[in-house]
């Protein structure tokens, strides 16, 4: 009895897989495949090809060995979407019984998804679920659709290029997207995440929908994105022309009206290039920023964009344009008496070099600048004032030649600045900076112009109003003086100061004083001169 009664409860649990490893003998899996392509097709607007069907009654699904959606005609001929296997999720009882195809959930293992931008703007995913015929005109607003309760893409890769192909197309690997409740015409809730170049990660997460039937890039979403490590050069976000780079984090809200996509949100970036030709930044600076993008116009409105170090922040508006794939923008930058101390993570990242060795202690800097352009060309104009400053770790008095056997200017190594302000233009040919003045009390004022070169090669000519200087003796003052007022060959411009140039580079400047050119003069005339300084016959 004992033995019959396991003879029937193995019997019993066996029936099952028995079973399951029989329907597929009586259900010929590949007749449901001309369903199933039929309404992705439909529901996607786009031919949809499937593999071999076979059936697996355990887990409950449709297996298929290829999977492949079309690409709209206008990008070419190469599938917009492949995938080695896709999983159907169905109801099994219907399908054996009654062979009625109700779909639960798509599973799909590493898909390769090309993403492609048009000049004009237009995506290659904008046609789908309206149809990729482009002589028709007219285009439904109401969609064939096809609810299911699950869709989820695993380990896939999608690659994002421009028109014309850039060098380095966006690529996101090990892409995971999951969509519940999928609908066409309604909204749904998804998370997306996806590994960058560089070791960086980003994650994807809220609700989307209803797909817009005229153009899918239109559908109004909600979501909240962050990125961790990320490298705006190697994702394919900066043109590494740009000469911009860093290492960054961000924590944004993105959401789209369909009309409208507004965000807001906060960079924390490390190693921050801004400028090309700049070094990395020593301390992280955190950017946040809120920008409204028009999908229609392709353009946007920077409403604030703020640089956060320390006890600073420096704002940047303006507006921006995505000509062509290339953004173009009108920006302002404005920094009102920000304290130079905090200033000092952000000089270098924006090309500020000073000499080796030296750093900026107190003071003030305020500026106002004008930036239009593309990131690789553009045109950088204003003006900035720096006061009660000190270039600590650089010895003006040693530095400048011709000035030395007069008495030398007494700076130690701290050079106090009073006041520097200039008017620049930065192009990519290099910067032009007019209307100097400083006051620099060891060498007293100063005005002129000059020029950096893109190599940072420096060509920068003042003059130095000496009898204000309080680094030098006053037998070196009166002589300079004397010299500058009774040289028969200086020029109106000149007479009232002493000629410096300034070569070299910011890092090793080279500072000359022209004395020789203004002892070139009326060689009597200084011969006389110096004998009433000295009171002694020459």
């Amino acid at each position: 009895m004992k033995k019959s009664v396991k003879i029937v409860l193995a019997a019993a649990s066996a029936l099952p897989i028995v079973v399951a490893a029989a329907v597929p003998l009586f259900v010929n899996a590949n007749t449901f495949r001309p369903i199933v392509e039929s309404r992705l097709s439909a529901a996607l607007s786009r031919k949809v090809t499937l593999g071999d069907l076979s059936l697996s009654v355990m887990k409950g699904s449709l297996v298929a060995n290829d999977l492949a959606i079309a690409e709209d005609p206008k990008f070419g001929q190469t599938p917009f979407f492949t995938a080695k296997r896709l999983h159907i999720g169905v109801q099994m009882k219907p399908l054996i019984f009654h062979h009625e195809l109700l779909v639960r959930s798509f599973e799909v293992d590493a898909p390769q998804i090309h993403l492609i931008r048009a000049e004009d703007g237009t995506w290659n995913f904008s046609t789908l679920s309206h149809g990729t015929d482009s002589l028709n005109t007219t285009r439904s607003t109401t969609l064939p659709d096809l609810p299911v309760d699950q869709i989820t893409i695993k380990d896939g890769n999608a690659k994002m290029e421009t028109l014309p192909l850039q060098k380095n197309p966006q690529v996101y690997d090990h892409l995971y997207v999951e969509l519940e409740h999928f609908s066409l015409g309604q909204a749904f809730p998804f998370t997306v995440s996806a590994s960058l170049p560089g070791d960086g990660k980003v994650e994807v997460s809220g609700t989307v929908g209803p797909i817009n039937p005229q153009d899918a890039a239109f559908t109004t979403f909600n979501t909240q994105v962050k990125i961790q490590h990320l490298d705006p050069v190697a994702a394919g976000y900066v043109d590494p022309a740009a000469g911009i780079s860093m290492i960054g984090g961000l924590d944004a809200h993105i959401a789209s009206d369909g009309v409208n996509v507004t965000s807001d949100g906060k960079v924390h970036a490390e190693q921050l290039i801004l400028l090309k030709g700049g070094k990395a930044a020593p301390y992280p600076i955190d950017v946040s920023y809120q920008v409204v993008h028009s999908l229609r116009s392709n353009s946007g409105q920077v409403s604030d964009l703020v640089f956060q170090t320390g006890a600073i922040a420096i704002h940047i508006k303006g507006n921006y344009q995505l000509a062509a794939n290339v953004p173009v923008f009108d920006l302002k930058l404005l920094a009102q008496s920000v304290p130079i101390n905090d200033l000092q993570a952000l000089m270098p990242a924006v090309g500020v070099k000073l000499p080796n060795g030296a750093t900026l202690k107190g003071g003030t800097l305020s500026a106002d600048f004008t930036i239009k352009g593309s990131p690789t060309d553009n045109v950088i104009v204003g003006s900035y004032e720096i006061k009660n400053t000190k270039l600590v770790g650089y010895d003006l008095g040693s530095k400048i030649a011709g000035i030395a056997a007069l008495g030398g200017i007494k700076t130690g190594d701290t050079t106090v600045i009073d006041i520097s302000r200039a008017n620049v233009r930065i192009t990519k040919s290099g910067s032009e900076s007019t209307k100097i003045y400083s006051v620099l009390p060891a060498l007293g004022e100063s005005t002129g112009s000059g020029t950096v070169s893109p190599s940072g090669a420096l060509d920068f000519h003042l003059i130095s109003k000496v009898t204000s200087a309080k680094g030098l003796n006053k037998v070196g003052v009166n002589l300079l003086t004397k010299l500058n007022s009774t040289s028969d060959t200086a020029k109106p411009s000149t007479a009232t100061g002493i000629p410096i140039s300034i070569t070299g580079t910011a890092e090793e400047p080279v500072i000359t004083a022209d004395v020789n050119g203004l002892m070139k003069g009326n060689a009597a005339t200084i011969k006389k001169k110096l004998s009433k300084l000295f009171g002694k016959k020459q």
